[in-house]
């Protein structure tokens, strides 16, 4: 009784996976509309909200061991990378990390990936209302990786590439949205449109970045991850 009732929690928490996503950016949307004065606390809640429900779906999920070493060490990479080059603005390997995990491993490993790298990373950089939003958005690009790849959609070197550049703008477009919506004020279009013009030469570098890191990393830790889960039966 008790299997088949964890059984069914997994099974739930797996569906509300893609409306967990889909509730962030309706979030951020719709204080926009509605100009709600408590714009970051609320979306920050949402966002917290959604990054508990993969965490109780990854540990609902009972992973073995073997299952679970792979994960954390492309976090620990992810965030050791973020740090080293810490000193270069936007050019770290973070998004490339997560994007070959998410579509090696799966969606969810893929956003556990992200999201670990993030928390882990901001012990050194700092903690703050912001890392949540970064956890988010990491683990999002290797959510989406996972989506793409098991729908075929990264097979050709061009593709993946394109990806990796178009989810730094993802991710881009999340954090600028948290900071607009949250902490733009009065909100008008024009300093919404000036927030994230001046935000995009950044994101193009972290976009470059990721399709740089890609290129070196792509295969080889693709053809590694395939053996070890081969070898280990995952």
């Amino acid at each position: 009784m008790g299997g088949r009732t964890a059984g069914g929690a997994e099974r739930v928490l797996a569906a509300l996976e893609v409306p967990a996503l889909a509730a962030v950016p309706a979030a951020l949307l719709a204080c926009a509309a509605a100009g709600v004065s408590a714009s970051a606390g609320l979306t920050l809640l949402v966002v917290v909200l959604c990054l508990l429900l993969f965490l109780a779906g990854y540990e609902g999920s009972r992973p073995a061991l073997r299952q679970v070493v792979p994960t954390s060490t492309l976090a620990a990479l992810a965030a050791a990378g973020r740090i080293l080059f810490a000193p270069v603005p936007d050019f770290k390997p973070v998004s490339a990390i997560a994007i070959v995990a998410g579509s090696a491993l799966g969606r969810r490993d893929g956003f556990m990936v992200g999201a670990l790298a993030a928390l882990v990373s901001n012990l050194f950089f700092g903690q703050g209302p912001w890392t949540p939003w970064q956890m988010y958005a990491w683990g999002l690009v290797g959510y989406l990786a996972g989506v793409l790849s098991d729908a075929g959609a990264l097979r050709r070197p061009w593709a993946i590439y394109a990806y990796g550049f178009a989810s730094a703008l993802l991710y881009g477009l999340v954090l600028n949205g948290w900071y607009v919506i949250g902490f733009v004020s009065p909100l008008t279009w024009p300093a919404v449109l000036a927030a994230f013009v001046a935000a995009f030469p950044l994101d193009c570098i972290h976009g470059a970045a990721t399709v740089a890191f890609l290129a070196v990393i792509w295969a080889p830790w693709h053809a590694k991850i395939e053996r070890v889960l081969r070898k280990y039966g995952v």
